[in-house]
């Protein structure tokens, strides 16, 4: 597993306003074997009227089936036992806009 793996993980649910359930993420590091910091994505493009948002197209080195916006601000860390499969990666562009837009919102 390494930054820019696009996966489909299965988020428990743990708030209202947090995403949760089945959906591709970015994986953007892996703190520990059984840890990693992800980006959830949606395919719902009304996302995008937040800040830290990224629209990634689906490509086949992405594996996304449909245009998806990164939740850049949903960023969180979660069990990798909750990574059920690989569908691809992003371009190195892609990459780095995402992390450009987490420095952002981290400040």
């Amino acid at each position: 597993m390494k930054p820019g793996d696009v996966w489909i993980a299965h988020i428990p649910e743990l708030g209202t306003h947090e995403q949760s359930g089945t959906r591709p993420v970015v994986v953007v590091a892996q703190v520990a074997k059984t840890v990693a910091t992800i980006i959830p994505c949606t395919s719902n493009r009304l996302a995008l009227r937040f800040p830290f948002t990224c629209r990634i197209t689906p490509t086949r080195q992405n594996g996304l089936d449909l245009e998806s916006v990164a939740l850049v601000f949903h960023m969180r860390v979660i069990d990798v036992s909750y990574l059920a499969k690989k569908i691809g990666a992003l371009d190195k562009k892609m990459l780095a806009k995402i992390r450009s837009q987490a420095r952002k919102l981290i400040g």
